[in-house]
């Protein structure tokens, strides 16, 4: 998803702790940024200007110290030319036969943020126009204060827990069975509120995550 550039916070520069930075994240998700950038003939200033988050903060992330957020992920691999799906570890996708159709529930690809979320990509590929995301929610973990917005339409089921959602200048807290769609153009963010893990199922198209 291609985040807004407006209104950005700045993000925290104190350096996680090696319990809360994910293993996929600390290993291999701060070389690949840096790897992109690199290829690209970009400085961690260039790339500040075009994300607007510092380049301490960049920094801390390509070294492993930090891992970065949903929103700031977004924004960085935007900036890269690439979408967040990039990311995901490439893993075993199953059996020959059936890897173009079928993911099995072992063979899911993951990918986890800063704010204690974890994506699972449901979609054996990127290849049509429909991505399908499974997402887990700590306590409290959130895309982050600010909006964003990418090409696009999106919806989702919440399958446990509570998911607290702004679409533009709407409000909603959704409930087990609940269900929502919106234009991804219209500027959006999400939250657990509750005390239990939220999970949710989401359709995208196209595939821009």
């Amino acid at each position: 998803m291609k985040p807004s550039r407006a209104h950005r916070s700045p993000p925290p520069t104190k350096p996680a702790t090696a319990s809360t930075v994910p293993s996929e994240i600390g290993e291999r998700v701060g070389s690949e940024i840096r790897q992109l950038r690199k290829a690209r003939g970009l400085t961690l200033t260039d790339l500040s200007a075009k994300t607007g988050l510092s380049i301490g903060y960049l920094s801390q992330v390509e070294r492993n110290l930090s891992a970065p957020s949903v929103k700031s992920l977004h924004d960085i691999s935007g900036a890269l030319g690439v979408s967040v799906s990039w990311f995901f570890p490439a893993g075993d996708s199953g059996a020959d036969d059936e890897r173009d159709v079928v993911v099995r529930a072992a063979h899911r690809r993951s990918l986890s943020y800063d704010d204690r979320i974890r994506d699972y990509l449901l979609s054996p590929n990127l290849a049509g126009q429909l991505e399908l995301i499974l997402s887990r929610f700590a306590p409290g973990a959130s895309s982050g204060e600010e909006p964003y917005t990418h090409e696009g339409e999106e919806g989702g089921l919440v399958i446990a827990g509570q998911f607290e959602l702004w679409v533009g200048d709407r409000h909603f807290l959704l409930q087990e069975g609940d269900s929502f769609a919106f234009a991804s153009t219209t500027p959006h963010r999400y939250r657990n509120p509750g005390d239990v893990e939220t999970v949710v199922v989401w359709a995208i198209t196209p595939p821009s995550f």
